[in-house]
């Protein structure tokens, strides 16, 4: 495959199949403009993967956040719950 050399193997298997099939176009191609167009390609397919990372990591966070909430409105709830049990036995004293 001759996009195989432009690409890193374990990158083949997160890109999306038209740009591995641009790839193998390119590759096959006999221009005279080829360099430019692997390096453009090559950019293409690094851009792609560094926005794909950048996704994972904001879903990631994401995911975290709606954890971190969650056990805040639960904390939130329990302190709540303590303050109204203190305030009756307060006002049952006096």
């Amino acid at each position: 495959m001759p996009n195989r050399n432009r690409i890193p193997e374990s990158a083949v298997d997160q890109l999306p199949s038209e740009l591995i099939q641009l790839g193998r176009l390119i590759g096959e191609t006999d221009i005279s403009d080829r360099r430019e167009i692997d390096m453009a390609f090559e950019h293409v397919a690094e851009s792609f993967q560094r926005r794909r990372r950048i996704l994972n990591l904001v879903q990631e966070a994401l995911s975290q956040l709606r954890l971190d909430v969650k056990y805040m409105m639960f904390d939130l709830e329990i302190t709540r719950t303590e303050r109204d049990e203190l305030q009756t036995k307060m006002e049952e004293r006096e």
